[in-house]
């Protein structure tokens, strides 16, 4: 037993592989139980450390560092269950609980990944690990509030991320993921459960009322957990319910958004986030991580070869130069080497994971694993976890968040990937701000891009069905919803004679400022055709600001007031204007969509006081006594 200078047990990990020790231990023992002191005694650095757990001193140390090391297992998806043990004897220990691997009661999934699909695979699988870390702490938090019974298995009920992943994948630990995705990922640092339209979607989201936002904005959306984002979310219908009257006067000359500033801002007291932050999810990780993945890795394939230089590169890296190539071999042959170890006492040690062909190996630089203990159990991912990594790319394929260029081999691994998965198993995702795109967004961002035409088919807000031949020139959001801004100026000699050019192509207003510019919903866009210009259009800029005031020509005006000056999320209204008022500041705004407002003021409601116009105000209350009723009729 290991002591450090002041007496107090110091924990011996020579070659820092205990986590594996453990993994094989377990995967060895599979499908029966080890209790503490088995687990102590089969793992040569616990062994060497805590010895037989013979006084409370080396229980209580052992607890410290088996926990320890379950729970960074259980981060790169090799979960440990527990359950009290069935006494047998006093010998056993009443007071040890035993362990054993969660593998779940089906069999891991397996399949081929091409190469050029691991950029898009490795950035879904960020996204739904960062997803399904944070709901299984949520889930946890809630086992523990209903204190369970002590024998009851403490089994994570959501898809735990599977570390197997880099055994179909290999390379997978080594791609980069999109700056802008862990960007927008890292923001939304909490999880919850909504249900909609009769489905279950995980939603990631940054705060209380962005969680509020996403719900409202989503008609019979119900909250299902956390409880404390339940609780939040009635909180603020139940603010709303006391919106009072404001008149549409002002006391001063409201200034723009981005030009007030209040004399003085106080401290002001937010109501505590709900959740918990999510979890990075392990990508390259130590050496030891690098250990697993290729362990899982030789086990889902024991008896094939593979040479150095490509586990190397797929395990360590694509190499710059001759000398990291060199490196990266070296690396991986002694991560073998490792993975097959005698200890110093001449003892097989935990971690005797493989047999090699030496002889192949030291001659060929050729990798040939056998008898794995039992580890290709863990090799793969299980049907849980392959739906939620397919929502992931479904949602990458029709999202802003990846790059345009990427969009396109996520649809097509999701067409994959969605026909392994069995009826209604389905999960879906979302992140709070980034609603997927309309249908035809990708059609007119390309037509941006390549500076083509489109012949579009439209309903225009009569409800009747338009055709234009238009220049795209910009897509933007307000309001949560999306515009195309397009240049109605194309003419009979901008395309060839052969081409039918539309009967309702309008002539210019002149009662307009730019009369040669509309904007439209792309959920409005019906068929479109691309149509090649004879030459080059020459589209003039406009400003965004005057993009957005020709689809507010029948906008409502509307206005609110805040209980305190420097509310930030007044600062997501870059058109509207503020002017103190009494204790906090009265904002006015021309408002698009009157749904949208009525969202909006209710997932703010702890913090405004007062709405207008009336008709507005009644709204808000209707929805929220709606919402509030929604909860009653769901327990």
């Amino acid at each position: 037993m290991a002591e450090g200078s002041n007496g107090r047990r110091r924990f011996s990990d020579k070659w820092g592989k205990h986590e594996l020790d453990v993994l094989a231990v377990l995967s060895s023992a599979f499908p029966q139980w080890l209790t503490s002191r088995q687990i102590a005694q089969r793992v040569k650095a616990y062994a060497d450390s805590y010895g037989e757990l013979a006084d409370q001193a080396a229980k209580a140390a052992f607890a410290k560092q088996f926990q320890r090391d379950r729970a960074k297992l259980a981060a790169m998806g090799i979960a440990i269950e527990s359950r009290q043990p069935e006494y047998s004897s006093k010998s056993e220990g009443q007071d040890f609980a035993s362990y054993r691997l969660q593998l779940g009661d089906e069999p891991r999934i397996r399949i081929q990944f091409e190469p050029q699909e691991l950029p898009v695979l490795a950035a879904a699988n960020y996204l739904a690990r960062s997803v399904s870390i944070t709901s299984q702490q949520n889930q946890q938090e809630q086992e523990q509030a209903r204190k369970q019974p002590r024998n009851t298995p403490r089994v994570p009920q959501v898809p735990v991320p599977g570390l197997g992943l880099d055994s179909i994948a290999p390379g997978l630990g080594t791609q980069s993921i999109p700056d802008n995705l862990v960007k927008v990922v890292e923001q939304r640092r909490f999880t919850a459960t909504v249900q909609t339209d009769g489905e279950e979607i995980h939603v990631a989201y940054t705060d209380s009322d962005d969680l509020a936002t996403f719900v409202l904005e989503h008609p019979g959306a119900v909250i299902m957990n956390p409880q404390e984002a339940v609780d939040s979310f009635k909180r603020r219908l139940n603010a709303a319910i006391e919106f009072k009257p404001c008149d549409d006067s002002s006391k001063t000359t409201p200034v723009p958004v981005s030009e007030y500033h209040p004399a003085s801002v106080p401290e002001q007291e937010e109501e505590p986030t709900t959740g918990r932050r999510t979890t990075t999810p392990y990508q390259t990780g130590s050496e030891v991580d690098r250990r697993l993945r290729l362990m899982l890795f030789l086990s889902a394939h024991l008896g094939e070869e593979f040479k150095l230089e490509d586990l190397a590169e797929r395990f360590v890296g694509e190499p710059a130069d001759e000398t990291d190539r060199k490196k990266g071999i070296a690396t991986i042959k002694k991560d073998v080497e490792r993975l097959t170890t005698v200890s110093d006492d001449g003892e097989m040690a935990g971690s005797q994971f493989f047999d090699f062909d030496w002889t192949l190996l030291e001659d060929e630089g050729i990798v040939c694993a056998t008898n794995s203990l039992g580890l290709e159990r863990l090799a793969g991912i299980s049907p849980q976890y392959l739906s939620l990594l397919t929502a992931s790319v479904s949602y990458l394929a029709h999202s802003p968040v990846m790059p345009e260029d990427s969009r396109k081999q996520a649809e097509s691994l999701y067409q994959r990937l969605h026909s392994l998965i069995k009826p209604g198993d389905s999960a879906w995702l979302s992140l709070t701000g980034y609603e997927l795109e309309p249908p035809c967004y990708t059609a007119v961002k390309e037509a941006i891009r390549s500076g083509q035409l489109l012949d579009m088919e439209y309903t225009d807000g009569a409800g009747r069905t338009r055709r234009k031949l238009v220049a795209p020139a910009k897509i933007y959001v307000d309001e949560g919803v999306y515009y195309a801004a397009v240049w109605t100026g194309v003419r009979r000699e901008d395309v060839s004679s052969d081409y039918d050019f539309p009967e309702q192509q309008d002539q210019p207003s002149r009662e307009k400022k730019h009369p040669e510019w509309q904007t439209l919903r792309l959920a409005r866009i019906g068929h479109l055709e691309v149509v090649q210009p004879v030459h080059p259009i020459t589209i003039p800029n406009v400003p965004l600001s005057e993009l957005r005031e020709w689809s507010v020509d029948n906008g409502t005006p509307a206005e609110f007031i805040t209980d305190t000056v420097g509310r930030s999320f007044i600062r997501d209204l870059p058109y509207a204007t503020v002017e103190p008022w009494g204790d906090g500041e009265k904002v006015h705004l021309l408002v698009c969509s009157d749904s949208w407002f009525v969202a909006f003021c209710i997932a703010h409601a702890r913090h405004i006081v007062a709405v207008g116009p009336e008709t507005l105000r009644t709204m808000m209350i209707a929805r929220a006594k709606h919402e509030l009723s929604l909860f009653d009729e769901n327990k």
